[in-house]
């Protein structure tokens, strides 16, 4: 009621915490969703995830790996080299949790399939927690929720062409 004019750019699973963008009127909504599908929008995730990954902190590493609809367990996604599209997610280990078995990374989609960090982190063996959808039920247990969150966006301003980095850190 306060923002008639706001119109939706992207979205998050609904599981996912963190930012989203609205834009203030459909000129800013075309220039914003552009934006978007040229991605000139950095995208920065926080999961964490069951298991220790080998890589060390800091590491930076990238998940190639096509995603295609799981059409008999809808909506799951899955991988797909056969029909699956092209999608590709860099990685980097922020911290271990040895205690818990776990690990805390820094995600960044390359391109925007549906679910995408999901399924790639299910198909190098470390499922988010919480993941009522790809994890199993250990790594569910570990968490109440899906532990995954939007944590930053960088992009120009559609007006003003000026760089903002929004940030919103997890809760977790």
């Amino acid at each position: 009621a306060e923002w008639p004019q706001a119109r939706v750019v992207h979205r998050l699973d609904m599981a996912t915490s963190g930012l989203i963008i609205m834009a203030r009127g459909a000129d800013n909504q075309r220039l914003l969703s552009k934006a978007f599908a040229e991605r000139q929008v950095r995208k920065r995730y926080i999961a964490l995830v069951d298991g220790l990954l080998q890589e060390g902190i800091g590491a930076w590493r990238t998940v190639d790996l096509p995603i295609g609809v799981d059409w008999p367990h809808r909506p799951r996604r899955m991988i797909d080299f056969a029909r699956g599209k092209a999608s590709v997610t860099t990685l980097r280990v922020l911290s271990h949790d040895r205690a818990q078995g776990t690990t805390r990374l820094a995600l960044e989609p390359v391109t925007g399939r549906s679910h995408q960090l999901r399924v790639h982190l299910q198909a190098i063996g470390h499922p988010i927690l919480g993941d009522a959808l790809y994890a199993g039920a250990a790594a569910q247990a570990k968490c109440a929720r899906l532990a995954l969150h939007a944590e930053s966006l960088a992009l120009a301003h559609p007006q003003t062409g000026v760089m903002l980095t929004l940030q919103s850190p997890p809760a977790f």
